[in-house]
C-alpha cells in the first residue's frame, strides 16, 4: 500500500528502511579519545616532597603541507575545515579554515574536514554535494562515505569537486 499523496510506503517503518553497511572495508573507524582529566592531585609527605617529577608534554602534531590544484600551498597542524566559505557548526572549534577560490562552485561551503590521529593524516567529507575522493598510488581512487574518517598517506591526491591538493 502508498499514500495517494506522497507516493510512500504506508507500512514501512524507519527499521524496515534501513540497508546493508554500501561502506568498503579497507577504512579506519577512529573512535573519539576519552576526555583528559583535569583532577590535580597533591598528596601529603610528612618527611618533606620527594623531587619534582617530569611531566610529558603533550606530543606534538605533525606538520603537513597541501599542494592545492590552485596554486596555494598550506602548511597545517591539527585540524581544520576546506571549502568555498569554510564554517564551523556552533561548538565545533578547528586550528585552521582554508578557503579555495572554486568559480566553478564544485567544492561546497564547508566540503571537507580535515585533522590527526596518532601522527597520521585523515579526512572526512562533510556531506559534500559533489563528494571527496581520496587516490593513494598506486591502490584504486575510494570516494569518500560522507561522516566517516579516511586516514591519507603522504603523496595521495585528495579531490574535492574539481578542485584538489596533495598532501606533502
Amino acid at each position: 500500500m502508498f499514500c495517494g499523496a506522497c507516493g510512500s510506503s504506508t507500512t514501512a517503518t524507519p527499521a524496515s528502511r534501513k540497508r546493508a553497511d554500501p561502506r568498503p572495508s579497507d577504512t579506519t573507524i577512529i573512535q573519539p579519545l576519552p576526555p583528559r582529566s583535569t583532577v590535580i592531585s597533591v598528596p601529603f609527605w610528612p618527611d618533606g616532597p620527594p623531587a619534582p617529577a617530569i611531566v610529558p608534554a603533550e606530543p606534538e602534531r605533525a606538520r603537513y603541507t597541501l599542494q592545492f590544484s590552485t596554486g596555494e600551498n598550506v602548511s597545517v597542524r591539527g585540524t581544520g575545515l576546506i571549502g568555498r566559505r569554510p564554517l564551523p557548526q556552533p561548538g565545533e572549534t578547528f586550528d585552521h579554515l582554508i578557503q579555495i577560490n572554486d568559480e566553478g562552485r564544485s567544492v561546497s561551503k564547508s566540503h571537507l574536514e580535515f585533522g590527526q590521529h596518532d601522527g597520521e593524516f585523515w579526512v572526512n567529507d562533510r556531506f559534500s554535494g559533489n563528494g571527496t575522493i581520496v587516490t593513494r598510488a598506486p591502490a584504486p581512487a575510494v570516494r569518500c562515505e560522507p561522516g566517516r574518517q579516511y586516514l591519507v598517506a603522504r603523496g595521495s591526491r585528495v579531490t574535492i569537486g574539481d578542485q584538489f591538493f596533495v598532501l606533502m
